[in-house]
């Protein structure tokens, strides 16, 4: 069964979120979508987990069908969560994020630790000096051509529609483990995941730099949940070894997922439905 609503919060905005399965269940799954700046696309998730325990998705405030001007701050956006658990009467919560959803989960956990059951975190986060190596595996991945093409879309002072699609289009594919089928892919999500808040986008990367996760890791492997664990999908161009240190660094399981990119679902569904079930059923006991 799907059911969805709308929170308001403290401050005014309005978060919309959607539901799969029996909501009375206790504890449930939140899913917590990356960006910063796009709405939520993790529905191809859901299912996956929603007859174990209730799975909520919400656009984060700016994005989606959640709207707000703005200013953003990572402070703000761990108080949505926190909300959201109160308006929907949830003490605690699974929480499964990708990407940037995963600097969201444990800033959260840093704040709120009693209410988080458990914590899953694809695909992220990353910490230390890894933008380096990325930057230079995503030019690798491109042509000559291609490389050209997105700095000039990156330097319009306006784009239009079909300009955003291309410029995202361009941005993503990168992110998948085969170049041709990453193009596919990557022209669907700019299409889908639109528009994308730029300005929450600057606003809460600057601000992840001038309080970077590293300065906390102490504290957060003192207010993880005992049940958190880390994936990544091998093909990401993003430095796994930036996981496996954190992982390390605050003991956590690393499951790395062969043949799979920075969105590990679309690549090896069969997989990643498998992990999510385990994880979420060590969790809840069915």
């Amino acid at each position: 069964m799907t059911t969805q609503g709308l929170v308001s919060t403290t401050d005014g905005a309005r978060l919309h979120w959607t539901a799969l399965g029996d909501t009375t269940r206790r504890p449930a799954v939140i899913l917590l979508h990356g960006g910063p700046g796009l709405p939520d696309y993790l529905s191809p998730l859901a299912p996956m987990t929603a007859d174990l325990a209730p799975t909520y998705r919400y656009d984060q405030r700016g994005t989606g069908q959640s709207p707000w001007p703005g200013p953003h701050t990572l402070t703000r956006h761990t108080d949505d969560l926190a909300e959201l658990l109160d308006a929907r009467d949830l003490p605690s919560a699974i929480l499964i994020g990708h990407s940037y959803g995963t600097d969201l989960a444990v800033r959260f956990c840093l704040r709120h630790p009693t209410r988080v059951a458990a914590t899953l975190l694809m695909c992220g986060p990353f910490t230390g000096a890894w933008h380096t190596a990325y930057r230079a595996e995503r030019l690798r991945r491109m042509s000559p051509a291609q490389r050209d093409r997105l700095r000039t879309l990156k330097d319009l002072p306006h784009r239009t529609e079909d300009q955003e699609v291309e410029l995202l289009t361009l941005s993503w594919f990168t992110d998948h483990a085969d170049p041709e089928h990453g193009l596919h892919q990557a022209a669907i999500a700019a299409r889908d995941r639109r528009p994308v808040n730029w300005s929450m986008n600057r606003e809460l990367n600057a601000e992840a730099l001038t309080d970077p996760l590293d300065d906390h890791l102490t504290d957060l492997r003192a207010h993880l949940p005992e049940h958190t664990e880390l994936l990544a999908g091998t093909e990401d161009p993003r430095p796994l070894a930036a996981l496996e240190s954190l992982s390390l660094r605050l003991g956590l399981p690393l499951t790395r997922i062969e043949g799979a990119g920075h969105e590990p679902w679309v690549e090896r569904p069969e997989v990643v439905r498998s992990h999510l079930r385990r994880f979420v059923r060590g969790v809840v006991g069915r």
